[in-house]
């Protein structure tokens, strides 16, 4: 079946012209970057800085089958580190030709001048793509990179200790709560919340309705105070001040994904990709594992949310490259030839990251584990196809996005450790990205 656009929409990263016009005027960015070409006498090489497991046997693959180009891997070790890494070198000019990167950072990246505009080399293969996705990659209608993965969601659930405790998969925030109210007197936290990592906030209000940035005429008004943030805020504080939450820092990977094998944590609220490193790092929990949809507010539909660094991945092309076609053609193949599609989509070989490709449907099945499911295996592909038709299609990720997410960590490090409220940092965040934004000359309201 097609990822067609009634069933599979995301979220769009969408931006007013007028509100972008401060800061696209005034942003530089070098048109002459050396991504260490071989002249004529060999083939173009092109940095490609990226994060996910599998890329490096994708590369592998590109190489030997390109003679007049090739690819030189650098594995960063997260998305975050990668917007610290990529600001640090488009400061000193030295940025890589291809870049691994999620929709949120797009707006971002393109109002400081840092990527280049591909329409003109890939624009022509928009067939090949899911809508969303595809819009995930575009800035006022132009491409700036190529998708590379959609970003379906759900609850992963340990079986034997929920059947333990006579605990059924939460279907909604009040039973989720009510859950890790009964598993606390037993030593187990629901779920972690780590302090570096406020994606938490972000979706569950996206799922609960609200708009941190919107489109308003020729400016963007920003409310962090709306009514889905305060009910998102809601459920958070409840699940802080109960004590439900571990709080091991993603930091020590190996530590997290130790606690959700031991049993101590005992649900996750991830998409596809994050399944892989379960698989990659446990050793005790294979076939205890199951998935459900994402626990719903009360009194309302199915709704997932479109996701922070879940959101649909792409590969962009920084604006400094001086190879940009053969660097668009690159991120194209990787996102569309067969076996790299099918490396990255499986969690033992690559990512476990759902295609971006107008066809994912039938990548459902290899983007989930059979190991780590076991007999909750088939169950499971529902789960994950029925998510894809229930994505927040309204959110929108604005141009400073890369700054507020970095205050946003402080501030969601402070509740996390019961410093201050939920409610008292998205106050925090409406002064401060409403001030942002005005000191960057952008039409702002709020």
């Amino acid at each position: 079946m097609n990822f067609t656009t009634s069933r599979r929409r995301f979220a769009s990263t969408a931006v007013a012209g007028m509100a972008l016009t401060g800061l696209l005027s005034a942003c530089g960015g070098s048109e002459s970057g050396d991504d260490g070409a071989s002249g004529a006498s060999g083939p173009v090489t092109l940095a490609f800085w990226g994060w996910a497991n599998g890329q490096e046997a994708v590369v592998k693959a590109f190489n030997a089958s390109h003679e007049d180009v090739r690819l030189k891997y650098t594995k960063v070790t997260d998305q975050l580190t990668m917007q610290k890494q990529l600001t640090n070198a488009l400061k000193a000019d030295n940025a890589p030709c291809l870049v691994q990167n999620t929709a949120e950072y797009v707006t971002s990246w393109v109002s400081q001048g840092a990527l280049a505009d591909i329409t003109k080399y890939v624009g022509a293969d928009k067939g090949k793509f899911n809508p969303g996705s595809w819009v995930s990659a575009q800035v006022q209608g132009r491409l700036y990179g190529v998708p590379t993965s959609s970003a379906p969601q759900f609850t992963a659930y340990r079986t034997d200790v929920f059947d333990k405790y006579g605990i059924k998969p939460p279907a909604t925030w009040d039973d989720f709560i009510a859950a890790g109210k009964k598993l606390k007197k037993h030593g187990i936290e629901i779920t972690n919340y780590a302090g570096e990592d406020p994606s938490t906030l972000e979706v569950l209000a996206m799922q609960a309705g609200a708009h941190w940035y919107a489109i308003d005429g020729d400016s963007w008004k920003i409310d962090f105070r709306d009514e889905g943030s305060l009910k998102a805020a809601e459920v958070i504080q409840e699940i802080i001040d109960n004590d439900l939450n571990n709080k091991l820092s993603f930091a020590d990977y190996a530590a997290v994904q130790r606690n959700y094998d031991n049993g101590d944590t005992v649900t996750r609220q991830i998409s596809t990709w994050q399944m892989a490193g379960m698989v990659q790092n446990f050793s005790k929990s294979f076939g205890d594992w199951a998935l459900a949809p994402w626990p719903t507010y009360r009194g309302e539909a199915p709704k997932t949310p479109a996701g922070t660094n879940l959101t649909g991945g792409v590969t962009l092309v920084t604006k400094g490259c001086d190879h940009q076609e053969q660097a668009a053609e690159a991120a194209l193949w990787m996102s569309t030839d067969a076996d790299a599609v099918r490396t990255m989509a499986s969690p033992e070989t690559g990512n476990g990251v759902m295609p971006a490709l107008a066809d994912s449907d039938a990548y459902v099945g290899e983007s989930i584990s059979r190991k780590l499911l076991g007999p909750n295996y088939e169950s499971a592909r529902k789960v994950v196809s029925d998510s894809l038709g229930t994505v927040t299609t309204d959110w929108t990720y604005g141009p400073n996005w890369t700054a507020m997410f970095t205050e946003l960590q402080a501030g969601w490090a402070k509740v996390v450790n019961k410093e201050q409220k939920v409610t008292d940092l998205l106050a925090h965040m409406q002064k401060w990205t409403v001030d942002d934004l005005k000191s960057r000359g952008i039409s702002v309201k709020g």
